[in-house]
């Protein structure tokens, strides 16, 4: 959900650069030596999984695996996306440099917010009650994505409105596609490596 540079209003911009400051700042904080691999290896799969995208007017619309990048990183799911978001614009000028701060706030926060709903909920639960959890985390960081985006224009141009009920509506089938995608991956991880999810 890149928001192009040039589309957001002053304000925006830097409410999303202090917002996304904080949480930068308490990711880096709280990033623990052994944990930077794991940091890095959720980054380059966001990378990747956003490469393919469709416009949707000034934003677009992609798959973003932020579920699963906020449940396996907590807080540091912020300088990871932040990572990723900065070679998308320095190598394929996705989204941009001025506008770097509301998309990270847009792609980070709803990945922390499937941390703080969600992690215990599918760590103390067997794996049937935890891929539900899953699901659930991963297509509602979507839909929250979408809305944090839809407001974002919204908020800078009325004219926007319109973009922004089309971007959620896009990416409904997108928050479908993902709830799939992260209650596979925390099946596997509960059978396979529940240390991973600790």
């Amino acid at each position: 959900m890149h928001i192009s540079e040039g589309v957001l209003s002053t304000q925006v911009l830097i409410a999303g650069w202090a917002a996304s400051g904080v949480g930068v700042y308490i990711g880096l904080k709280k990033l623990e030596p052994d944990k930077i691999a794991r940091t890095a290896l959720v980054a380059s799969a966001f990378f990747l999984a956003s490469l393919i995208h469709f416009k949707l007017g000034p934003s677009s619309a992609h798959l973003t695996l932020i579920a699963p990048a906020g449940l396996l990183l907590g807080w540091q799911v912020f300088p990871a996306v932040l990572a990723a978001l900065f070679l998308q614009a320095i190598l394929f000028n996705f989204g941009g440099f001025l506008v770097l701060g509301a998309n990270l706030f847009i792609m980070a926060a709803p990945g922390l917010a499937a941390y703080l709903i969600f992690k215990k909920l599918i760590i103390n639960n067997e794996n049937k009650f935890a891929v539900v959890y899953a699901f659930i985390a991963g297509a509602l960081a979507v839909l929250l994505a979408a809305l944090l985006a839809g407001a974002a224009l919204a908020m800078s141009n009325h004219e926007f409105i319109n973009i922004a009920k089309i971007l959620f509506a896009a990416n409904l089938p997108l928050a479908l596609i993902e709830g799939i995608i992260t209650a596979l991956l925390i099946s596997w991880l509960k059978r396979a490596a529940p240390e991973f999810l600790a």
